[in-house]
């Protein structure tokens, strides 16, 4: 079957746009010009993609983005946030609230598109990378164990794409297990913003690093007992990050 993705915004050129080439590269389709409308098509057709304006009549995009995270059903589906040019406070406070991924108006149809691949590819081959090997520096052991990740409390599960914390599964969105799970293999590494967002949102991602802050952010409130004083994930001061255990 199609994979379903949900376009939302309030242009009908641009929905019509958008739509007609999802369709010709073998997408369902759906849409929806408010935010009401948005919210509610979101959680009666559980899309698997939702490309999402931040400006809506009804409901901004920001406002159904964190409805959305905060909903069972709807909490890990993938999420392109649509922004004005130059608009640089909506990018990140877009990544804030829990969007995956933005782009830029205007934008190009190949630009979209492998936006969408990129996150519908990562949500349906999660075991794409798993025979990366991480080196051994010192640092515990870290190795795939029947498709599991073992590091120390964690283990990531990566044919289901599941965190388990101390016997407690989290609730990660697409982008927070892919950098977490790219953390753990490189783990004793130094990884500065520019790898991580190369490696992790792609070569041909046109993002910055306060991306990769973000979401660090993220991991570390639901990875660490004290989000201001990590241990898991630390910060090497101009440089990025690293994970230890």
């Amino acid at each position: 079957m199609a994979r379903k993705i949900l376009v939302v915004d309030d242009e009908v050129v641009l929905v019509e746009m958008i739509a007609y080439n999802l369709e010709q590269a073998g997408y369902q389709v759906i849409t929806a010009g408010d935010g009401v409308s948005a919210l509610e098509i979101a959680r009666r057709e559980t899309p698997e993609l939702i490309i999402l304006d931040i400006m809506l009549p009804g409901m901004d995009g920001l406002e159904i983005c964190r409805q959305l995270r905060r909903e069972g059903n709807t909490a890990t589906v993938p999420i392109i946030m649509l922004t004005a040019k130059g608009d640089e406070i909506d990018k990140v406070v877009g990544l804030e609230v829990g969007a995956d991924d933005y782009v830029t108006k205007p934008f190009g149809r190949r630009e979209l598109l492998a936006r969408v691949r990129a996150l519908l590819r990562r949500t349906n081959n999660p075991t794409a990378d798993e025979n990366v090997q991480p080196v051994d520096n010192g640092y515990q052991e870290v190795r795939p164990v029947n498709r599991d990740i073992l590091a120390g409390p964690l283990r990531i599960d990566l044919a289901g794409r599941r965190v388990i914390l101390r016997g407690q599964t989290l609730e990660l969105q697409p982008k927070q297990f892919d950098l977490l799970t790219y953390l753990v293999r490189n783990r004793g590494t130094v990884l500065t913003r520019d790898q991580l967002l190369h490696n992790v949102w792609g070569y041909d991602y046109a993002g910055d690093t306060r991306t990769v802050d973000v979401h660090v952010r993220w991991l570390r409130e639901k990875l660490e007992e004290d989000p201001a004083n990590p241990k898991l994930i630390q910060t090497v001061r101009g440089v990025g990050y690293v994970f230890r255990w």
